[in-house]
């Protein structure tokens, strides 16, 4: 018989008993906000780091409901039923199976951790104890203790990745959003506001009641729940928006019952990435997006950008974004971590990460790569296609300067470059100029523009192009710009309308330059 802890069974979600029980956390200000006036900067940031110390410093008196709540929910303790009772609709809770009673005492069955949605929603994501921040490896508590066969099934709840994807995904109104591989929910919660009807898929059955909890709770309309790996669940169907936070873990093959289905989704190397990325185009509507973050290998002797962007299905144009590289010992470390390997003993975490080295020593793969890839279906037969490496700060988020990076893609593929020309453009919000050279030169050796909102991208330009740049307010068109500064230099007006529309095209591909169309109304 097992020593582990079985896992609680999972609530349910009685329509008004999860009403009152939304209510009750509302009103002792179990949010974002009240998390932060309660803890302060510093415990608030540990908590998200999966450190509990400070908190339960925090909460030890439990003189209000919100304390009471924090120790329950988020620090996983036990609390006396009647603090419950203050707190909450407890006969409610346990008769759901949001609380186990245990004596005098009450337990969560399930992590309940608040989240601040758009336009100062509250919402609340539900995970399994001890998963809402790191993996099953991550902070102690009934969940923390289970063994390997029960973690193997277990539901984290929001960290870093569930937030980028969230603040990437395009914000305009859809039709049909589809959610694969949806976990505790957090994607759904976001189409919700902004979609006609909202498909979410996982082949965890658990994530999927986790999900289920996650949206009740947070007063979100029911989802459409289907159980099964990548598109399986949906056939044939079409959705105007595809996201997905995959299990794109590159690990080796775990013994049969023990993989962690929250990272690996069984398949060998990035190809689950790449069935994803090929698969999308067939389920995408005319127009439509598919999002999700991914990791792919860079291979000895194979240029990662290349190999990627051979992914990309015909018909689409796509934005790939690496943000992050590790070499393989960095990326087996993490992630052995995650999983909590290094507390299984030196012999043990030895022979497990050889077998990660080996796996990446047969795949002849020396680094991975993080990032973002975003599809749309334009039909074009010339798609464009884009593969950066940007590992500096942006600003979330993204959504809308998603959408604006390929309105730019579609203005530079009908715009040759005597019709560039004649276009007129704005220069984009926040862009400042920055003179590079020795203090009391009379000429910068660089001039640099730089966005301080968006990706927060820096160029450099000649004179001609600061110049060209900071007249652009949408009234005059860049043909006519030019002639000026050719005057004003004393140089070839041909001359220089011949050489410019590259630079201009560079300007307008990175967002510093936004076209105007002929009504004056400014593309995004």
């Amino acid at each position: 018989m097992s020593t582990h802890q079985p896992p609680f069974r999972l609530p349910v979600a009685d329509p008004e008993r999860t009403a009152r029980l939304r209510e009750a956390l509302s009103a002792a200000s179990f949010t974002a906000d009240g998390l932060l006036d309660l803890l302060g900067s510093s415990a608030y940031a540990a908590l998200a780091r999966g450190e509990t110390v400070p908190a339960l410093r925090a909460t030890r008196s439990e003189s209000s409901p919100l304390e009471t709540l924090v120790r329950l929910f988020l620090l996983q303790r036990p609390v006396a039923y009647e603090r419950a009772a203050a707190a909450l609709p407890a006969e409610d809770c346990l008769a759901d199976g949001w609380l186990v009673r245990e004596g005098d005492e009450v337990r969560a069955s399930v992590d309940v951790r608040p989240y601040g949605g758009p336009e100062g929603q509250e919402w609340w994501i539900v995970s399994d104890l001890g998963c809402a921040v790191g993996g099953a490896g991550g902070i102690g508590g009934p969940g923390g203790a289970r063994g390997r066969e029960d973690r193997s099934r277990l539901v984290l709840g929001v960290g870093g990745a569930s937030t980028t994807l969230a603040g990437l995904t395009v914000p305009a109104p859809v039709g049909r959003v589809l959610d694969l591989g949806t976990g505790s929910g957090i994607q759904a919660l976001h189409a919700g506001r902004h979609a006609t009807r909202v498909t979410a898929t996982d082949r965890n059955p658990r994530a999927l009641a986790i999900a289920r909890l996650t949206l009740a709770l947070s007063g979100a309309q029911e989802p459409d729940l289907r159980e099964g790996s990548l598109f399986e669940p949906v056939g044939e169907e079409t959705y105007d928006l595809i996201v997905s936070n995959p299990p794109f873990v590159i690990s080796p093959r775990s013994p049969e019952g023990s993989e962690l289905v929250y990272r690996e989704g069984g398949m060998s190397g990035d190809d689950l990435c790449r069935t994803l990325v090929q698969q999308s185009a067939g389920h995408l509507a005319d127009g439509g997006w598919c999002q999700l973050l991914a990791n792919w290998q860079h291979i000895e002797g194979e240029d990662w950008r290349e190999r990627v962007a051979s992914w990309v299905p015909s018909g689409c144009d796509a934005w790939i974004v690496q943000r992050e590289v590790q070499d393989v010992t960095q990326y087996t470390e993490l992630w052995l971590r995650d999983a909590g390997e290094h507390l299984a003993g030196l012999e043990a975490y030895a022979a497990r990460y050889d077998a990660w080295l080996d796996e990446f020593e047969a795949r002849k793969t020396n680094a991975v790569g993080f990032g973002w890839i975003t599809l749309r279906k334009s039909g074009a037969d010339r798609p464009s296609v884009t593969v950066e490496e940007w590992p500096h700060p942006v600003e979330q988020p993204l959504g809308g300067e998603v959408m604006a990076h390929f309105d730019r893609q579609d203005f530079l593929r009908t715009h040759d470059d005597a019709a560039l020309l004649t276009a007129s453009f704005r220069l984009a919000d926040e862009v400042v100029q920055e003179q590079v050279g020795p203090p009391g030169a009379e000429d910068p050796e660089h001039v640099v523009l730089r966005q301080y909102r968006g990706m927060r991208r820096a160029t450099t330009v000649d004179t001609v192009g600061a110049g060209f740049a900071g007249v652009c307010d949408g009234t005059l068109s860049a043909g006519r710009i030019l002639d000026a500064i050719a005057q004003l230099l004393g140089e070839d007006q041909v001359v220089l309308r011949d050489r410019t529309p590259q630079s201009i095209r560079l300007l307008v591909e990175q967002g510093f330059l936004r076209p105007v169309g002929d009504d004056g109304i400014e593309a995004r």
